[in-house]
């Protein structure tokens, strides 16, 4: 009888007569009594006999009972500025370098998962007085570089200048070599005088980790950027740059621009290394240097390779150049 009484509803609002059940006319409807058998129908046989599932009977309750939900903006979660500045702090905090600029900030916070605008984070550090020092533009020179010394691959020119040290033995000379192509720091040797023998020990250093082994003409192909020091113009320097096969570049002269990855190179191991510790012996700088360069080459950000490590960048580049060697 109950059954045939809640049969009789649905025929009813299937006609139209009393219109379609809502989740709380359902609802009340189980907890109403029936008029021939004097007890509740339930709310399990409600649903089963109008053919409702009860999950979505459920469902559509909690969700009437439920509060409404806060208006918020669509798209990704956004952050105060304040919440912001604090993910800043910590990005320039638990970097590895000093001195980063508001894009590599930028890149960090995206590396971290946390999504923003170039322009927001430059205000906030700005702001904040957290930006790095800039420079004052100098006045160009009249022929001033302007051609590009970017190249396509790796190991097809490499830089290399020389730099100095105060030391607690005396100044100390800084030999460093950098890959044009993934700005990957390739070699870096320090001593206290900065012979033309000196000079070589970043080429060497490149040339046995690049190149396998270090014999006659095994780099061809390979081009050595350098100034006009009296080192790298040397007889020595010259006869073996021919004798490994590597032609030698020069670049023009009162044009730092022409050497401009080693010079940029040179530039950020100051701020993060030579500028912020104190080296009792040469030695000690050595080992720091070359602990620089692991570091560099593994962390180091490359904005113009979309903010990857001289590593990556090397690793990636090599691979394709395999994969269109083999399919060729």
């Amino acid at each position: 009888m109950m059954g045939n009484e809640l049969l009789e509803q649905r025929a009813k609002r299937a006609e139209g007569d009393l219109g379609p059940f809502v989740a709380a006319g359902v609802e009340a409807l189980g907890r109403s009594s029936s008029a021939s058998a004097g007890r509740t129908y339930g709310l399990e046989r409600v649903c089963r006999y109008l053919d409702i599932p009860r999950s979505s009977l459920y469902w559509r309750l909690a969700r009437e009972s439920a509060p409404p939900p806060a208006a918020q903006k669509r798209g990704p979660k956004t952050y105060s500025d304040e919440e912001l500045t604090n993910y800043i702090r910590q990005a320039i905090a638990t970097s590895p370098f000093l001195g980063e600029g508001y894009r590599k900030v930028w890149a960090r916070l995206r590396l971290g998962q946390i999504r923003t605008s170039k322009r927001r984070v430059n205000r906030l550090m700005r702001e904040a007085a957290l930006l790095s020092p800039s420079r004052v533009p100098w006045a160009q020179p009249e022929q001033a570089h302007a051609g590009t010394i970017i190249t396509a691959a790796p190991d097809q020119i490499w830089g290399t200048d020389a730099s100095s040290c105060l030391t607690g033995e005396g100044m100390a000379t800084i030999f460093v070599a950098v890959d044009h192509c993934s700005s990957e720091c390739i070699g870096v040797h320090a001593s206290r005088p900065g012979t033309r023998f000196e000079a070589l020990e970043p080429l060497r250093q490149g040339i046995h980790e690049h190149f396998g082994s270090y014999a006659e003409q095994v780099a061809i192909g390979l081009a050595v950027r350098h100034d006009h020091g009296s080192q790298f113009m040397s007889d020595y320097y010259q006869d073996e740059l021919r004798f490994l096969g590597i032609e030698s570049s020069p670049a023009f002269v009162r044009q730092p621009e022409g050497n401009g990855c080693v010079e940029h190179f040179i530039r950020v191991l100051k701020e993060q290394l030579l500028w912020t510790r104190w080296f009792e012996t040469i030695e000690d700088l050595r080992l720091a240097l070359l602990a620089f360069q692991e570091r560099y080459n593994r962390k180091w950000l490359v904005e113009r390779h979309g903010h990857r490590t001289p590593r990556d960048i090397r690793a990636e580049l090599i691979r394709d150049w395999q994969r269109e060697y083999n399919c060729a």
